[in-house]
């Protein structure tokens, strides 16, 4: 793959609503996973992995702590000379004055300036809410071989879970012959990651035509994929078979927080063959205190545990008191857990102190509590 062969752009401009007071403050890719990691290292690393050297990240909402860390691109080995991480906003609209993009495609309609100056042959579009590890130069090959005008990546899920997804169906060679958004009777159980290889000429025709039609979601999904297809294009599904979650609400960013537990984790954050870079923080060892009862925990570098640990994930510099109980929960960088105090099934965010004897979350609840407020009673 020739230098800017192929531009990755990363949609990292949604609300994360779902993520209550995680997302107060911060964008939802800037939000912590896996005791030190944030939910952009995956695609970010993912790009730097796969040899694509221009990155753009399109950043919208609680951006600035989220911009100050994705240009610190040195993280992901992604500051080259034929390349780099470059932050793009919204632009201010003369008729609206509002900045703020109207949809996925929109974002990349109001950055084509960018890629007409990087001028790539192929471009990748990618969400950065998603935790998981592709190579995407592998896709862009199977793009080439099927001869597609796009390729969209595909994931097989039940049909139960199909009507929460678009779904692809396909003939035989896997080319793309119906997209339909949520379904629900869906006829294939192939749901759309989110992440599409387009020619970059032709999306680029597509793009601008849609921008200039009022009727318009100004989306991947809803309009440019159902577009494509209308005009006969040529759309191949790409089967991915590796770790995928979208971590969009509290539940499922717990969930894929303890997935790290799983004797069999796909994940494998430790693994140099495919490494996630993040921050580059210079912390001290974890230190275990003589009481300290550990079973099956992910506790990462600087955190000081005296208490009980069981089945959670700990972040960089957390505390964890004489006689607490942690359990089932991920305690996000800093956070302090009082002595005899007891966490489960909790997502307590980054810094948050819970106080001595306090108890919060329970064994018995159907739903993850988040902490995300000083708790001292």
């Amino acid at each position: 793959m020739r230098p800017n062969s192929m531009a990755a752009m990363i949609l990292a401009g949604g609300r994360g609503s779902r993520l209550f007071d995680l997302t107060k403050k911060v964008a939802k890719p800037a939000v912590h996973f896996g005791g030190k990691y944030r939910i952009i290292d995956f695609p970010l690393s993912n790009c730097a992995n796969s040899g694509i050297s221009t990155v753009g990240v399109l950043t919208q909402y609680e951006s600035v702590l989220l911009n100050a860390y994705v240009a610190k691109d040195q993280y992901w080995g992604l500051d080259t000379q034929d390349g780099g991480v470059y932050v793009l906003t919204p632009r201010e609209r003369d008729t609206a004055g509002l900045e703020v993009y109207r949809g996925t495609a929109d974002a990349i309609t109001q950055n084509i300036d960018f890629l007409d100056q990087v001028d790539p042959e192929y471009v990748l579009i990618l969400s950065g809410d998603h935790i998981y590890k592709m190579d995407y130069d592998r896709m862009l090959r199977y793009h080439q071989e099927k001869e597609a005008d796009a390729t969209i990546a595909v994931l097989q899920v039940t049909l139960k879970e199909a009507s929460r997804f678009g779904i692809m169906n396909c003939d035989k060679d896997d080319i793309i012959n119906e997209f339909e958004e949520k379904p629900e009777h869906p006829k294939s159980n192939l749901a759309s990651m989110g992440i599409y290889i387009f020619n970059y000429k032709t999306l680029r025709r597509y793009l601008l035509q849609d921008d200039k039609n009022d009727e318009s979601n100004h989306d991947f999904g809803k309009d440019i994929i159902p577009q494509y297809l209308a005009d006969k294009r040529r759309l191949a599904a790409y089967r991915f078979d590796g770790y995928w979650k979208d971590v969009g609400t509290v539940d499922s960013l717990w969930e894929s927080n303890l997935d790290l537990l799983n004797e069999n984790n796909e994940l494998e954050l430790e693994n140099e063959q495919w490494k996630i870079y993040t921050e580059d923080v210079n912390a001290l060892p974890a230190f275990i205190g003589d009481e300290a009862k550990i079973d099956n925990a992910y506790i990462t570098q600087g955190s000081v545990v005296y208490g009980n640990v069981k089945n959670s994930v700990l972040g960089t510099n957390c505390y964890i008191g004489k006689d607490a109980k942690v359990v089932d929960s991920v305690i996000n960088p800093g956070a302090k857990i009082g002595e005899g105090a007891k966490v489960t099934r909790c997502i307590v965010a980054d810094g948050v102190e819970i106080g001595p004897g306090v108890t919060a979350g329970s064994a018995n609840s159907e739903t993850i509590e988040l902490v995300a407020k000083r708790t001292m009673e």
